[in-house]
């Protein structure tokens, strides 16, 4: 015990110690095959559903609902009647009208017309605030139209270059995740925004068929298609290493260390598409041929405790 105490107190200095600082690794490999197969290159980004174009309808004149001939989700037709309306005048002489009999009122109504309120455009009512008898004034929106809905998706600076006019994509909405809709991109603006450091641009994507379930104010998810080829080449991403002189791949040579493991030489690779997990291998390996990728794990504990006299603990 005494013994134990004194050396605890020694300076460092003329210490020797045994072992490593570091853990030493050892490199072992997971083998797998060149494959063929499909890839297809894809950009993601989410956005929001909104009309391409909102229109708002206000009424010519100040006064009263009469009748609502439309109701939300109705396809209109440029031209058609959406309300009938009375001015504040013809109101209050149709109000004084009932109260002498119903002669009276049709009397008044045969000279006193109703005022159309009619689509501008062709399209879908997504909002009506007016219901037979409510009063309004000639600034507010009755109605409101939209011509087509889209989804404004957000795409980062980074994928831009990648989408084009008429490319094709596939929406999916939150609260449909198991529902696809088809769609094109019908627009991309030139004007960034910035978020947090992060620069967006709209791209609008138009769907193919108007689906019924699909409301302004959705969240979707967009899956814009870049590139795909069939029956090519492919490795995993993990596989492909960066030289100097292009990117490589490990392959098990014919000699073996001490261990009886193979050792690994560079291959020459030369590469096409990525999907991000998979890659396309367009020469230097045949399918079918083995790869070798590194996987790396610790050969000891850790560094070894200079005080512990008797050294690392054995299990």
């Amino acid at each position: 015990m005494h013994g134990w105490l004194i050396a605890a107190v020694l300076p460092l200095e003329g210490i020797v110690i045994c072992g490593n600082s570091h853990a030493q690794t050892d490199d072992t490999y997971r083998e797998v095959r060149v494959v063929r197969g499909d890839i297809d290159v894809d950009v993601l980004s989410s956005g929001v559903v909104e009309p391409q174009n909102r229109l708002e309808i206000k009424p010519p004149i100040s006064g009263r609902v009469e009748q609502v001939l439309v109701d939300v989700g109705d396809e209109i037709k440029r031209g058609q009647i959406l309300a009938w309306i009375s001015s504040t005048e013809r109101a209050a002489l149709l109000d004084a009208a009932h109260a002498r009999g119903g002669d009276e009122v049709k009397r008044w109504e045969s000279f006193y017309k109703a005022t159309p309120v009619m689509a501008p455009i062709d399209g879908m009512l997504i909002v009506r605030n007016v219901e037979p008898g409510q009063t309004f004034s000639n600034q507010d929106a009755v109605f409101v139209m939209s011509d087509h809905l889209v989804v404004k998706a957000q795409v980062d600076e980074t994928d831009i270059a990648q989408i084009k006019l008429k490319q094709t994509a596939v929406i999916t909405l939150d609260a449909y995740p198991d529902k696809t809709i088809p769609g094109v991109v019908t627009e991309i603006a030139y004007e960034a925004t910035t978020v947090n450091n992060v620069t967006t641009y709209v791209v609008d994507v138009l769907p193919d068929h108007p689906s019924a379930f699909m409301r302004s104010g959705m969240t979707a998810n967009v899956n814009f298609a870049v590139d795909a080829k069939a029956a090519v080449l492919l490795l995993p991403s993990e596989a492909i290493k960066a030289g100097k002189s292009g990117p490589y791949v490990l392959t098990p040579a014919n000699a073996q260390n001490q261990k009886g493991k193979m050792f690994p030489e560079e291959t020459s690779v030369r590469i096409g598409l990525s999907d991000g997990k998979n890659v396309e291998i367009v020469s230097g390996l045949e399918e079918g041929a083995k790869v070798l990728i590194a996987e790396t794990k610790a050969a000891d504990e850790g560094p070894v405790n200079p005080f512990m006299p008797f050294g690392r603990k054995r299990k």
